[in-house]
Order: C-alpha cells, then structure tokens, then sequence
C-alpha cells in the first residue's frame, strides 16, 4: 500500500515514542532519535518495519524519536501511525492486531 498523507502518533514523553510517516521513494528508511540507539536502534527499526510490512507499505520515510518506549509501546504508535497515513484510522486491521 501507498502511504496517502504524512502522518505522527505518540508523544514526547518520557516511556514513550513519536512516530511520523510520510511517503518514501527507496524501501523504508529511518531517521532515528534516540537516548537508548546503540543498544536498542536496530530492535526499534525492526518493531516499526514488521509493522509496516503487515500493512504492506513497502516505501516510506519513518522518523522516530524515542523516549525510553517499551517494544508494546512502539508498535501500538505505529500501528496507529500506520492507520493514519493509509487513511484507515476509521477502518482499522484487526487482523494484525
């Protein structure tokens, strides 16, 4: 699927992770913030690109900027970030759930 508009979940707080997604050209590529990156970026990438390949996005450009999230945390923002930029927010998947 095509990602149809530039969409954000989460918030700035700490234990938790702001996730924005907007339309990429090459596969997926990451812009990530993180305190915890250099043990945890490749685990985080990983959380978000399983997500995106369950909705079958295969090209976006994935900003992060991680507060400490725990990996539930992170996938439920992109779940909803996900949603949001399919305009599916209204008709959610429950199947990946």
């Amino acid at each position: 699927m095509e990602i149809k508009k530039i969409a954000m979940a989460g918030t700035l707080e700490s234990s938790d992770v702001q996730i924005m997604l907007s339309q990429g050209r090459d596969g997926i590529t990451f812009d990530l913030v993180s305190d915890v990156a250099k043990q945890f970026d490749d685990a985080i990438k990983a959380t978000i690109t399983a997500v995106l390949a369950l909705y079958g996005v295969d090209n976006a450009e994935v900003k992060v900027v991680d507060k400490g999230a725990l990996d539930m945390v992170i996938k439920a923002r992109a779940m909803t970030a996900v949603q949001r930029a399919l305009d599916l927010a209204d008709e959610p998947n429950w199947e990946v759930m």
